[in-house]
């Protein structure tokens, strides 16, 4: 890794690779990445030539009290050792290849009618406050509101360092439980929204056929029905093949609102390869590391209690007020650190 630094530091001096600002990016974050792992293993190494000189001096101390300092010392060390290999291991662990993919999520209200939609609006708006802490980019592709603020739809994208990783876990049935606005007895209603994630892939990445595409205009609609503008900019793309239906209005511009739609077109085709590779696995892998159907519930948001339950790794947290607001990364740090265990495990058990 130190070689490839070294070249790397070569490369990125030539004028044919600083024009190219794709490859550019792509060999400074592979020269991060390479950086990060020579950190942690020069710190492992260090702790490792700590632990032998104080053993050594353990071994020609006569001194009973300088012998007791060295035996603390020499557990703090041992201590510290275990978690900078730990840290080296996950570093040296094969990283998903899309987790630094921009995202494409979709929202949808699910059973409870109004409150799932009101409570769709909520959750996009703790993603929208999430990303912004993370100045992550945020674009809005498909909305569809209520007449009330909620929504019954939204699909957006969400660019930025790590983000398919740290957000791929998001997919899945979210439970709330909640006295409605619209409730006049106080009583709890509990509701459900679907939340789907996607690694939004180039156009060089799934290859689509024009031939295989239908491709209708027509005027936007608002709450209701009613239309909110005069011209032919909302686009309809049928992918003939799957049959899959993406429906953009958002932009004023026909040619904007196409080219949206394809990205969330890339995104589906994806996932149903995605699926069909995930399908081909051992039953064993499957078993371990789930099915990733998105109809599975993921999560209970409980308002009463101010509480926030995550069932696939048992996590509870009560401050679900907080959460709202945008503060993501204590449960998403923890489903991280879940894949990734689980990712090392199917790692470990491959045969080399």
């Amino acid at each position: 890794m130190r070689d490839r630094i070294a070249h790397i530091d070569t490369l990125i001096t030539n004028p044919e690779v600083i024009r190219d600002q794709q490859k550019y990016r792509e060999l400074m974050k592979e020269r991060a990445r390479a950086s990060e792992v020579i950190a942690a293993y020069d710190e492992a190494r260090g702790i490792e030539r700590s632990i032998y000189e104080t053993e050594e001096m353990l071994r020609d101390e006569g001194d009973a009290a300088i012998r007791e300092l060295a035996e603390a010392e020499l557990t703090e060390l041992r201590q510290r050792a275990e978690v900078s290999d730990a840290k080296l291991k996950e570093l040296l662990m094969p990283r998903d290849p899309l987790a630094d993919k921009a995202v494409i999520m979709e929202i949808r209200a699910g059973t409870g009618g109004e409150e799932a939609a009101l409570f769709a609006a909520d959750l996009y708006r703790m993603y929208t406050r999430y990303a912004d802490g993370r100045k992550w980019k945020l674009e809005v592709m498909s909305m569809s509101e209520t007449e009330l603020g909620g929504m019954k739809e939204i699909i957006f994208s969400i660019a930025g360092g790590a983000a398919y990783e740290r957000l791929m876990s998001e997919s899945g049935v979210h439970r709330v439980q909640r006295v409605p606005a619209t409730e006049n007895s106080g009583r709890i209603h509990t509701s459900a929204v679907t939340v789907a994630v996607l690694p939004e892939m180039e156009e060089t990445e799934i290859e689509i056929k024009p031939d295989e595409l239908r491709i209708d205009v027509m005027r936007s609609s608002g709450p209701g029905g009613q239309s909110v503008n005069t011209t032919d900019s909302a686009v309809r793309i049928t992918h003939l093949p799957t049959g899959i239906v993406i429906h953009c209005q958002d932009e004023k511009s026909q040619i904007k609102n196409k080219a949206k739609a394809m990205r969330i077109l890339r995104a589906r085709l994806f996932e149903i390869e995605d699926q069909k590779r995930q399908a081909e696995r051992s039953a064993e892998r499957r078993s371990q590391v789930g099915s990733g159907d998105r109809s599975e519930r993921i999560r209970t948001y409980n308002f009463p209690q101010n509480r926030l339950t995550d069932h696939r790794i048992d996590l509870t947290l009560y401050k679900l007020d907080l959460i709202m607001e945008g503060e993501l990364d204590e449960l998403l740090n923890a489903l991280v650190a879940w894949h990734r265990e689980r990712s090392m495990e199917n790692f470990e058990r491959e045969p080399a």
